[in-house]
């Protein structure tokens, strides 16, 4: 954004999505409470370290306590601190879901604008790249790519990465698509603005605060996909305190020490209600045909 910011543009108005109106989504009860939920998973995630123990360090003379004032949520099978290890979990879990949209974001929007913006064989290139990819199953195709690299937890986030950029390639492109013929685009290069200039300061803008809106509802879905295929041991290797890897650890003694699940469960949860709140809000902003 900053090098949009340094490009001089003609007295034209740019698109309303180009706007972000985050005073209208501030105001939404949804998305206030989405956001507060994300302050505490995000204030969990980074002051974790400050505020528990070591989430690695073992007491086998303290192997599967129950939850007391000592340990809140219990120990593990080696007498790990689960509270601890939840809140370290938050920052694996959290961060590789967030840097996996990211990624997904700014590819998809650079693949669907560009499609859309300059079409012709571009255009048809990049959409049929996209068209074979959405049309592999993102699970398969992810454990794939996983089987090729190997299990880990960077692999995991690289493959997921991989796959999850298409669907939002083809929503930039469907909503770049005709803008060398909108109005604005129009009276910016009657302006004298080069075409480069016209699309990344009145089409990338509109565009990508319809990927964030796709991206941050994508998010959720990250954090399950992320924690389900370390579940099954392709993620974060133990002793990575990760809520897919914890859930997975804790099933082996669930039966009688239930509370190992209560605080990745927990996590994951509050995780996937957040980041639904919050994309319902921006999309009832962002879309016209939504608001009341």
């Amino acid at each position: 954004m900053s090098a949009l910011g340094i490009l001089r543009r003609p007295t034209v108005p740019a698109p309303p999505m180009a706007r972000p109106a985050w005073a209208a989504v501030l105001r939404r009860p949804a998305a206030q409470v989405g956001l507060a939920l994300a302050a505490v998973l995000a204030l969990a995630a980074l002051l974790g370290p400050l505020l528990a123990a070591d989430p690695d360090l073992p007491d086998y003379t303290n192997q599967l306590a129950a939850p007391s004032w000592a340990h809140w949520l219990g120990t593990d099978q080696a007498g790990r601190d689960l509270l601890a290890r939840t809140l370290a979990g938050a920052r694996t879990s959290l961060g590789a879901a967030l840097l996996v949209m990211a990624i997904a974001g700014v590819v998809g929007l650079l693949v669907g604008t560009l499609a859309g913006a300059v079409g012709g064989i571009v255009d048809t290139v990049l959409t049929r790249a996209t068209d074979v990819l959405l049309g592999l199953p993102s699970l398969v195709l992810t454990l794939a790519v996983v089987g090729v690299l190997g299990p880990g937890f960077w692999n995991l986030v690289l493959a997921m990465a991989a796959t999850s950029w298409a669907g939002l390639a083809r929503l930039a492109r469907s909503l770049a698509r005709g803008s060398a013929q909108r109005p604005d685009v129009l009276a910016a290069r009657m302006s004298g603005v080069g075409p480069v200039r016209a699309v990344l300061g009145h089409v990338v803008p509109g565009v990508a605060s319809q990927v964030v809106v796709a991206a941050t509802l994508g998010l959720g879905e990250a954090v399950l996909a992320l924690g389900g295929l370390s579940f099954l041991g392709l993620g974060a290797q133990p002793p990575t305190a990760e809520w897919g890897t914890m859930l997975a650890t804790g099933r082996e003694t669930f039966a009688h020490a239930p509370w190992q699940l209560l605080g990745p469960g927990l996590g994951l949860v509050l995780s996937v209600a957040a980041a639904t709140l919050i994309s319902d809000a921006l999309r009832d902003v962002t879309d016209p045909g939504r608001q009341s």
